[in-house]
């Protein structure tokens, strides 16, 4: 199945608006073995969309056009899919129907601008966005199938979930099939370097690949035709077994995510006691839905003053070691768990940069604890990063840290080892 991906905006042109709703797209059309081949990106104009868009009708048969569905006048989708199809502009009695109920749940009067949302081409199928005002809408142009989509990320997701159905009702399964993993603490190089000198026999059938998309790396198994799937599974298995607890998941799996499933089967809750990472690690958990089943409490220390009025560090532990060092963050966590009454705690200090350092304690340098009243665990790293990079990377390790020791695995992973202060 020939499919393109047409966006649309003058804000992606410019660079105002990063575009992530493509690999949105391209992830669920995975889930039906399906690849996009080719994808184009117009700003607001409707001549170029237009030329642009017969060209992709004559080649494509499932073009998917993000963008250009609300009330302003740079919104040219409806306008420019009926030029190319050949028909009117009507008022759509769905759309009018759902801008209608929209409006009235959120105790809103529809105003003359939100009804051009509602100006569809004749004859168009209803494509339903459960979030925004704005609807989709499907058209055939010949051979070739459009779906028209909302350029909003979050009304853009619920929609592919509904396309992907639609799209599976029509049995377009291609056959081919991508298994990611979702692994943390290992580089692409080594991951890479791991599987040529531990498996021998890679099958030509089965395509790896990695995406780094801190703090995760993701790799990709993929197969072009479902009798390789035996395969698919094989390599699967050799990758788990070689990369063992760097792996945290399938799929879309999250640090934050599978840190909140380990806690909720064990009914054990979570607090986090915060200095250099501003609150990043309690952000990444609040993030994930359901959050408040496991994640109890979340504490932001950052001044040596309310370490101290919070959380009873000592005035002479600070003095004599250091707002940075395993004593401090060894209170923190301990006297957090009493505070909050959880089960399990972060806790991590450090100099995010870039300035504070010393030369016994550069910038980068960063204390963790991790574990629970009767176990803690702590360790020092130097990672002289760049500020954000540095404070990612140091919440995600503390994430993947309790997860570890909530699986009970090994509690000194490799990238720990590789980066330990003497």
């Amino acid at each position: 199945m020939h499919i393109e991906v047409l966006l649309t905006g003058n804000e992606i042109m410019s660079g105002d608006t990063v575009d992530s709703n493509s690999s949105k797209i391209a992830h669920h059309l995975s889930k039906l073995g399906l690849i996009i081949k080719r994808k184009v990106t117009v700003g607001d104009d409707q001549k170029l969309l237009e030329n642009e868009l017969k060209e992709m009708t004559s080649q494509a048969d499932l073009i998917i056009m993000n963008g250009g569905l609300g009330p302003t006048v740079d919104d040219l989708t409806a306008e420019v899919v009926a030029s190319v199809a050949n028909v009117k502009l009507v008022e759509h009695s769905e759309a009018i129907q759902h801008l209608n109920d929209w409006c009235s749940k959120r105790n809103l009067s529809v105003n003359r601008a939100n009804y051009k949302q509602a100006m569809l081409p004749e004859n168009c199928d209803i494509l339903a966005n459960p979030i925004g005002s704005a609807v989709g809408f499907i058209v055939q142009i010949g051979e070739c199938t459009l779906m028209c989509t909302p350029g909003v990320p979050g009304e853009l997701v619920p929609m592919l979930d509904i396309i992907v159905e639609r799209l599976n009702e029509k049995n377009v399964y291609s056959g081919s099939k991508i298994l990611r993993l979702q692994t943390f603490g290992m580089g692409e190089s080594t991951a890479q370097q791991l599987i040529n000198d531990k498996i021998e026999s890679w099958p030509d059938e089965v395509s790896l690949g990695f995406r780094a998309s801190l703090p995760q790396l993701e790799i990709k198994l993929t197969i072009s035709e479902k009798k390789h799937l035996s395969a698919l599974l094989s390599c699967k298995e050799m990758v788990c077994e070689l990369l063992g607890a760097h792996v945290i998941g399938e799929g879309e799996t999250r640090l934050a995510e599978e840190v909140l499933k380990l806690l909720s089967e064990k009914k054990a809750t979570l607090t986090t006691v915060e200095s250099c990472t501003g609150g990043l690690i309690a952000s990444m958990l609040t993030k994930e839905s359901g959050a408040s089943k496991a994640f109890h409490s979340g504490l932001v220390v950052y001044s040596d003053e309310m370490k101290k009025k919070l959380l009873n560090i000592s005035q002479e532990t600070i003095e004599s070691e250091g707002a940075v060092s395993e004593s401090v963050v060894r209170e923190m966590a301990h006297n957090a768990l009493s505070m909050c009454s959880a089960n399990y705690v972060i806790a991590v200090t450090g100099i995010a940069g870039p300035e504070g350092g010393t030369k016994e304690k550069p910038v980068g340098t960063v204390w963790l604890c991790w574990g629970t009243e009767q176990n803690l665990k702590s360790c020092c790293l130097f990672w002289p990063l760049e500020r954000t990079l540095f404070q990612t990377l140091i919440a995600a390790s503390g994430l993947d840290l309790i997860r570890r020791h909530i699986n009970n695995l090994d509690p000194l992973p490799n990238y720990l080892m590789q980066k330990v202060i003497d």
